[in-house]
């Protein structure tokens, strides 16, 4: 008398949280891998964006700000401070189009002067320097879409 074989049942497909998941890993190795700050990815339903935490960590690379150009690495002194977008919107340097720029890379500011503005739903917000310090380095183009926690600007802070 022949034994029946018992074949393993077959592996199930992933379900959509599986595969999300799995996508999720697969980006936050690449990140790392290729040094970037930020990753998404849109694949049939599921759409992934993978950020990492503190997006320009001190003395490592960063993806510079994206608006068509190519990806380019920069590295930044642990000492200078990231001042972010709080909010979604377009990025001002200036109070109107005539105006002389709030700052200019190398000038030294006060905590709680204005740096820039920022409109969003056609509100001016006024973007306060969190630090006294010197302007490392103005790292959005004047007119250009942020996003929220995007760095806008680096400060070295005065001693």
């Amino acid at each position: 008398m022949a034994k029946a074989r018992r074949s393993a049942p077959p592996a199930a497909a992933p379900t959509g949280d599986e595969r999300t998941v799995e996508l999720t890993r697969r980006l936050a190795a690449l990140l790392g891998e290729l040094s970037l700050t930020e990753v998404e990815v849109e694949s049939g339903d599921i759409r992934v964006r993978v950020q990492r935490a503190g997006a320009l960590a001190p003395a490592t690379p960063a993806a510079a700000v994206a608006d068509e150009r190519p990806l380019v690495a920069d590295t930044v002194s642990p000492a200078l401070v990231t001042v972010e977008a709080p909010m979604v919107g377009t990025f001002y340097r200036a109070s109107s189009p005539t105006a002389d720029p709030y700052v200019q890379e190398g000038d030294v500011v006060k905590e709680g002067q204005v740096l820039c503005i920022i409109e969003a739903m056609k509100l001016m917000n006024e973007i306060e320097s969190k630090v006294g310090g010197r302007i490392a380095r103005i790292l959005v183009e004047n007119g250009h879409a942020v996003e929220y926690g995007q760095p806008l600007f680096l400060i070295d802070p005065q001693p």
